[in-house]
């Protein structure tokens, strides 16, 4: 339901009112009695879009949807997967190691003196 504007003429008092589109328009000001209220023209009713990607996050079609749901479902898959591992120090048949890269020498405590 929509909030609309109302302004009386006599009294120049003016209010927001709650009512739905299909209610009858308010003529009698709540301050004053009188019968002189009008209605004034805003975004009462208007729908107001805000923010970028309304149209792409909120309406995409079934397909869409559909291809989405396949894609999220194969990463799971190749993701929970897993492959098997050599362990540390296995050896490949060329003679190499399939463990981590070589290590980078550590530098140790410094023994300077100021």
């Amino acid at each position: 339901m929509p909030t609309y504007d109302y302004a009386c003429k006599a009294c120049d008092h003016a209010f927001e009112l709650f009512q739905q589109m299909s209610a009858d328009l308010e003529t009698v000001c709540p301050e004053c009695g009188e019968e002189s209220l009008k209605r004034l023209i805003g975004t009462g009713s208007a729908v107001i879009f805000r923010g970028s990607g309304f149209y792409e996050t909120d309406y995409r079609t079934k397909s869409y949807k559909s291809g989405a749901e396949a894609e999220k479902k194969a990463n799971e898959s190749t993701s929970t997967k897993k492959t098997p591992s050599t362990g540390d120090g296995a050896t490949k048949s060329n003679g190499e190691t399939s463990s981590s890269p070589p290590k980078k020498p550590q530098a140790g405590p410094s023994t300077q003196s100021d």
